[in-house]
């Protein structure tokens, strides 16, 4: 074993014991967090406006402090994105990560600290490798680098705004340029094209066995990879990659692509809940889809069913919750917007189970995320099609027509025959909804496939500054959208 592997083991061993005590103790670690950020919130203009000095347990917290969400929040983001000091965090924050925007705002400015970049997002990246190498005791890629896919980001004033994954690289790249690939300025190139020729050209003779990222950006990088080098698998070009740590969609619709890109029974995907709000949640069990909560990156949550708010002990398995989060970023019972589904309660496990404004009820049938998600695997399993992207929207009814969900379809692999795939999707849709299911026999025809070229969504998230496709959206913006934006070609040029 080498060096580096025997001292990645020995920190890896102590922090398996803080993971364990957070599973075996979950209201005392939350306990412990709310009183840290209640200590650290008191002095701030935030603290003193809402009394945080006279609060210390959680029913005084959720009395004293109403719930937030950006519209709400943003008078404090606009201090502290002037300058000011001492707002809703200690001292001034100057990184802020830039997420899709608001009805009113093109952009969201997520607040980024410190304290949250070291004891929350790295601690997060640190336990994807504890919790790795504690389920592959084996494993040998520590012995290698991890290829990191940024984004980018840039000045603005005194702060430095972009995406969450160029921010973090900023902030840490002096540390991870110890295991970490491509070179920082590499990794954060804007122009994605020319990001990934430039680490095909560095990082192609390296010794990689690991990337992470979201999957569509890096189903692309990977694909250019083989152009440029010519090999037809991945593993010709890294034979000792094992790892895929992915985060920010769902990952059961790209599996299949990885699958065929990297053909190896010892290659893992690892899922990861890495927000700009903060890192949530990573896989600790490979034989499950789901995801342990990390109690101890520094959060206090709490959970909305309807208009009931829970904390921690509150939840139960099998609902789904909107998600809230007092944080180290300097954000106060703020709603994110994302919806989880609790697995467990003994440990804390969650899976994602999609945006609160993605969903599409036009007609009475309330499909969320999840059930397309799902509905989507089923259909590319019976198939045998592999799907890149996707999105849905709703087809109005007409005096003459039922209404219908219209999916607008990326295939990496053509399904054998595609009115089967239709009719795997709906039965699957069926199965999981039975709102939809009902509407199905009245209202709704079932869905219309649109199949667009290799590309298409890759062209609109570039040229609509995204780095993920909304899945389902309750009106046809997002569609028509795409539908009118050409495909990128810039990758054969």
């Amino acid at each position: 074993m080498s060096l580096r592997n025997t001292l990645f083991r020995a920190w890896f061993s102590q922090r398996m014991r803080a993971i364990d005590r957070l599973r075996r103790h979950p209201a005392e670690v939350q306990e412990r967090m709310l009183r840290l950020r209640l200590e650290r919130g008191r002095r701030t203009a935030f603290g003193r406006a809402f009394g945080l000095d006279r609060v210390h347990t959680p029913e005084a917290f959720a009395a004293a402090v109403p719930v937030f969400d950006y519209e709400r929040f943003k008078p404090y983001v606009g201090r502290m994105l002037a300058g000011e000091r001492d707002v809703a965090a200690p001292g001034r924050v100057t990184l802020y990560a830039r997420s899709s925007g608001t009805t009113s705002d093109r952009s969201k400015y997520i607040p980024l600290t410190g304290e949250s970049v070291w004891g929350n997002h790295t601690l997060g990246m640190r336990d994807v490798a504890t919790l790795y190498a504690a389920a592959y005791p084996r494993s040998r890629v520590f012995e290698g680098r991890t290829l990191t896919l940024g984004g980018s980001c840039a000045r603005e004033g005194r702060n430095l705004v972009g995406d969450l994954s160029a921010l973090l690289l900023c902030r840490t790249g002096f540390l991870g340029g110890w295991f970490r690939a491509p070179r920082t300025a590499t990794a954060i190139l804007p122009d994605f094209w020319q990001k990934a020729d430039a680490i095909c050209r560095e990082c192609a003779g390296q010794r990689i066995t690991s990337f992470a990222g979201v999957p569509s950006w890096n189903l692309a990088l990977m694909r250019r990879v083989l152009e440029l080098t010519g090999k037809s698998n991945l593993l010709e070009v890294w034979p000792r990659l094992e790892l895929f740590a992915h985060g920010g969609v769902e990952f059961a619709p790209y599996r299949r692509s990885f699958e065929e890109l990297i053909p190896s029974g010892d290659m893992h995907y690892m899922n990861t809940y890495n927000a700009s709000e903060g890192f949530f949640a990573l896989a600790d069990d490979p034989a499950r889809d789901d995801m342990l909560l990390m109690l101890d990156y520094g959060t206090w949550y709490e959970f909305r069913d309807g208009e009931r708010i829970v904390p921690l002990e509150g939840v139960e398995c099998g609902r789904t919750y909107a998600l809230l989060v007092t944080s180290s970023n300097g954000l106060w019972r703020y709603e994110i917007g994302d919806r989880v589904e609790f697995t467990s309660t003994d440990p804390y496990r969650i899976r994602f189970a999609g945006r609160t404004r993605q969903y599409i009820n036009a007609f009475g049938e309330e499909l969320i995320v999840d059930n397309a998600d799902r509905a989507l695997v089923e259909a590319c399993r019976a198939t045998g099609a592999a799907v890149s992207e996707y999105t849905v929207a709703p087809c109005y009814m007409s005096l003459s027509e039922r209404g219908a969900h219209e999916w607008i379809v990326e295939f990496s692999r053509e399904p054998d025959d595609r009115e089967r795939f239709a009719e795997e999707l709906d039965r699957a849709l069926r199965a999981a909804n039975s709102d939809y299911d009902a509407k199905r026999l009245t209202t709704l025809d079932r869905q219309r496939i649109v199949a667009v070229e290799p590309g298409r969504f890759l062209g609109w998230m570039r040229a609509r500054g995204k780095n993920k496709v909304p899945r389902l959206v309750n009106d046809r913006r997002i569609a028509d959208d795409v539908l009118a934006v050409g495909a990128t070609t810039e990758a054969a040029n």
